[in-house]
């Protein structure tokens, strides 16, 4: 696993989740989209590690899952704290994104 290119891609998709989970705060119609652009941002975490690692199948796909996932569970939780998403969103979405994570991996070998 490529340690770099998994901190700056979990580090890019963290400050992405952030801006939308504050954005979503304060307008409604963020926050009704919280679940697809969250997913969306925890793909593209995945692809940036992939395209950067420039790696196996396995790696990248590993690797998008852990940026995926470690952006999108530190997004819900702020959001949690501020009170905009109940506890069981930290599981369901923590997964969920992880899930594109792996999927931003894939396209992201695929693009090399």
């Amino acid at each position: 696993m490529n340690r770099k290119a998994l901190i700056n891609a979990t580090v890019v998709g963290t400050i992405l989740q952030l801006a939308m989970v504050l954005a979503g705060h304060w307008v409604p119609a963020v926050a009704n989209l919280f679940a697809i652009i969250g997913i969306l941002i925890s793909l593209v975490a995945g692809l940036l590690y992939a395209r950067a690692a420039k790696s196996t199948w396995s790696d990248s796909t590993l690797g998008g899952v852990i940026a995926g996932g470690v952006c999108a569970l530190l997004g819900i939780a702020v959001s949690f704290l501020l009170g905009d998403v109940t506890a069981s969103i930290l599981l369901l979405g923590t997964i969920s994104s992880a899930a594109g994570g792996a999927i931003g991996g894939a396209i992201g070998k695929v693009l090399k």
